[in-house]
C-alpha cells in the first residue's frame, strides 16, 4: 500500500507542477513574457509541486511509524483483563499470535475465542487505517496543491521559497547523519559499560591475554576468561602496518606517475584497469591469501630457514595492501591533477625540474588529499574482516613478529557475535568494549591527521 500512495503523489506531483507552470505563464501572457516574472516559470511549478507533495510525505511517514503502536493498543484494550494484565513478554507473544490470525497464518497455541475476536478486530482496524490513509494523505495533498496554485501571482519569488525548502530538507539530511552517528556510539557505549561492570576495564586495557571463552564448569581451566585487548590491537595494528607499508608507497608513486609523468593514452588505458581492483570482493583476495600468497611464503622461509606459520600477518598484510592501492592512488592522482598548473608552470620557470616541482610544489599543495586517502587506506585496513579471517587466522597471539599467526579486533568482534549469543555474557559484551576501544582509536588517528595537515598547510602557505 504504501508504494500505490507513493506513485499516486508522484502523479499528483507531476500534475501539480504543470499546473503552477502554465498558471504563471498564463498571468504575464505567454512563454515571451517570462523575463517579467519575479522567478523562473519552472520554480513556480515546483513550489507548487513540493506543496502537492510534501506534507503528505510527511504524514505518511508519521502514519506508517505510529500506526502500529496505535492499533496494538486499540486491540489490547479490546482484550479481557485477564490479558491485559500478563507480563510484558507474554503481551507481545500474544499480539504476535493475533496479528498472525489476523493474516491467516499459524498460531503457537491453540487460540481462544477471546484471541479470535481480537484478531478479527485488529483485521478491521487495520482495514480501517488503510482506508484513513487513503484519505487523509490525498486530502493533505489536494489542500497543498490548492494553497499553493492561489498564492501564486507575478511578484511571487518561488525561487526563494523552492529554496528554502531544499535546505530543511539539506538539514534534516545532516541532522539525521549526525544523529545516527551518535545513536551509534551510544548504543555501543552501553553495551560496553555493561560488559565493564562484570570485567574490570585496566584488565580489558591492559591485559596480556585474550580468551573470551566461558567455560561450563568452575573447575576447567580459564573458566574466568580473559579478556585482555592488547594482543587483539596488537595484531590490528600489525597488519595494518604491513599493508600500509604496501600500499602507500605503490599508491603514492603509481598516481604521481599517472598525473605528472605518463602519457594520456597510457594513463586513460591504466587507470581504470588500477581501479578494478578495488572492485574485487574482499573474499576473492581472501582466497588468493590463503592458497597463494600464505603457502608461498611459508616455502619461501623454509628455503631460508625461517619458522613461517601457515597463517600468518604478513599474508595477509600485503595481500590487503594490494587491496588498498587503488583507494591510494585514485584519490591522490585526483589530488595532484586537482593542483593549478600555475604552480607547474613557475617552478618550471624558475629554472627548476619536473622531478623538484614534483617533490617541493606540487605534493606540499596537494599534501591535505594526500593524506585523506592514506587515512582512508588506514580505515580499510582496520576494518578489514574476510582477509584477516582466512589469511591471518584467529590465534590472539601478543607478537611483532609477521611471520606469526594473528587476529585482529574486527574479527574478534565477528567472532564473538556469530551464532545464538547470551547478552548477559561477558563473551558477547566484549565484542561492544572492543568496538568502542576501536571507535576511540580511530578517532585519535583523524584528529593527529587534521593537526598534521593544518601544519603542513600553513608552512605552504
Amino acid at each position: 500500500m504504501p508504494g500505490m500512495i507513493l506513485l499516486t503523489l508522484l502523479v499528483l506531483s507531476s500534475a501539480a507542477y504543470v499546473l503552477g507552470h502554465r498558471r504563471v505563464l498564463r498571468m504575464v501572457g505567454g512563454p515571451a513574457r517570462a523575463r517579467t516574472l519575479a522567478s523562473r516559470p519552472r520554480y513556480y511549478g515546483t513550489y507548487v509541486a513540493l506543496w502537492c507533495t510534501v506534507p503528505a510525505l510527511v504524514l505518511l511517514v508519521l502514519w506508517l511509524f505510529l500506526e502500529p503502536v496505535v492499533l496494538d493498543q486499540l486491540v489490547l484494550r479490546h482484550l479481557p483483563d485477564a490479558y491485559r494484565n500478563l507480563p510484558s513478554e507474554r503481551v507481545s507473544l500474544l499480539m504476535n499470535d493475533i496479528k498472525n490470525l489476523a493474516k491467516g497464518g499459524i498460531v503457537s497455541a491453540q487460540a481462544d475465542p477471546a484471541v479470535q475476536e481480537a484478531a478479527e478486530h485488529y483485521r478491521r482496524l487495520q482495514a480501517l487505517a488503510k482506508t484513513a490513509l487513503w484519505g487523509v494523505v490525498l486530502s493533505l495533498s489536494a489542500l497543498g496543491l490548492h494553497i499553493s496554485y492561489r498564492k501564486i501571482h507575478v511578484s511571487f519569488r518561488a525561487r526563494n521559497q523552492v529554496e528554502k525548502v531544499i535546505q530543511v530538507f539539506l538539514v534534516a539530511a545532516s541532522t539525521i547523519a549526525v544523529f545516527t552517528t551518535i545513536g551509534i556510539v551510544f548504543s555501543v557505549l552501553f553495551e560496553a559499560l555493561r560488559f565493564f561492570r562484570l570485567v574490570p576495564w585496566w584488565e580489558f586495557l591492559f591485559g596480556l591475554k585474550w580468551s573470551p571463552q566461558m567455560a561450563i564448569r568452575a573447575d576447567q581451566v580459564g573458566a574466568s576468561g580473559a579478556f585482555g585487548m592488547i594482543p587483539v590491537f596488537t595484531g590490528t595494528l600489525l597488519i595494518a602496518a604491513i599493508a600500509m607499508s604496501v600500499a602507500v608507497p605503490l599508491g603514492l608513486l603509481s598516481a604521481i606517475y599517472l598525473s605528472e609523468y605518463a602519457p594520456r593514452g597510457f594513463r586513460t588505458a591504466v587507470k581504470p584497469i588500477l581501479e578494478i581492483l578495488a572492485g574485487i570482493p574482499t573474499v576473492v583476495y581472501g582466497f588468493f591469501a590463503a592458497l597463494t600468497v600464505g603457502p608461498m611464503l611459508r616455502r619461501l622461509g623454509e628455503s631460508l630457514g625461517l619458522s613461517v606459520a601457515s597463517e600468518s600477518a604478513l599474508a595477509a598484510g600485503l595481500v590487503m595492501g594490494i587491496m588498498i592501492v587503488p583507494f591510494v592512488s585514485s584519490l591522490s592522482d585526483d589530488i595532484i591533477t586537482a593542483v593549478p598548473n600555475d604552480l607547474r608552470d613557475g617552478s618550471l620557470a624558475l629554472g627548476a625540474t619536473r622531478s623538484e616541482t614534483v617533490k617541493r610544489v606540487v605534493l606540499p599543495a596537494a599534501l591535505p588529499g594526500i593524506v585523506g586517502g592514506i587515512l582512508l587506506g588506514v580505515s580499510r585496513a582496520i576494518g578489514e574482516t574476510m582477509i584477516v579471517v582466512m589469511a591471518a587466522g584467529l590465534a590472539a597471539n601478543l607478537t611483532l613478529n609477521p611471520l606469526a599467526a594473528v587476529t585482529t579486533v574486527t574479527v574478534q568482534i565477528v567472532t564473538l557475535l556469530v551464532g545464538d549469543q547470551e547478552f548477559d555474557s561477558p563473551k558477547t559484551l566484549a565484542a561492544f568494549a572492543l568496538g568502542l576501544v576501536l571507535f576511540v582509536v580511530t578517532l585519535i588517528l583523524n584528529i593527529i591527521a587534521l593537526v598534521v595537515v593544518r601544519k603542513y598547510r600553513e608552512q605552504y602557505e
